[in-house]
């Protein structure tokens, strides 16, 4: 293995308008020398309830070169500690789009979560997007899968020997309780 750091691509340029609610709130930046998203707070206070989603204002409209993307994501924390998480997973923003960005946050949690103006909410992850053609034909190539669809290739991996129970600290997901908004 080469030991031999990765020269990282160019920086891209995107202009950013703040927007009158965004006033005195900070533009989305990178947290540390590492970090792969851009943190971004909201422009807003609001509660969101158990098992609702809500989007949430930022402040800022972008405008994203040609060829790329803006990705926003869930921030790993919100999501552990809170059950607070992004929907549509990685949201796109598109190159065209000049309308106020907003993330669309759900709370998946048993309590009512408080996003104040100037918390950070998100991450945003600009992407090279590669654009493709279909090409119809009559029939596919075969593969060893085939049309073996969600699940087809099973869970356990060739190397587990284990008696089936979860890790230690490990939650079932079967035992979490479906709420629609209102409820």
């Amino acid at each position: 293995m080469n030991s031999t750091p990765a020269c990282p691509p160019p920086a891209i340029e995107i202009a950013i308008q703040r927007l009158p609610n965004g006033g005195g709130l900070p533009l989305p930046a990178y947290a540390s020398d590492g970090a792969a998203g851009m943190d971004v707070v909201a422009a807003e206070s609001l509660t969101l309830r158990p098992g609702a989603r809500h989007a949430v204002a930022t402040g800022f409209a972008m405008a994203i070169p040609p060829g790329y993307e803006v990705q926003v994501r869930p921030r790993s924390g919100l999501a552990l500690k809170h059950g607070v998480t992004c929907l549509n997973t990685p949201g796109t923003i598109d190159s065209d789009y000049r309308g106020e960005v907003k993330v669309i946050l759900a709370n998946l949690g048993d309590d009512n979560f408080e996003i104040r103006r100037g918390d950070r909410i998100a991450q945003l992850v600009p992407a090279a997007v590669q654009r493709a053609a279909f090409a119809e034909v009559e029939t596919l190539d075969a593969t060893a899968r085939g049309a073996g669809g969600f699940g087809s290739t099973g869970v356990a991996s060739a190397s587990d020997d284990t008696d089936g129970a979860a890790p230690v600290g490990v939650g079932s997901l079967a035992a979490m309780k479906m709420r629609r908004p209102g409820d």
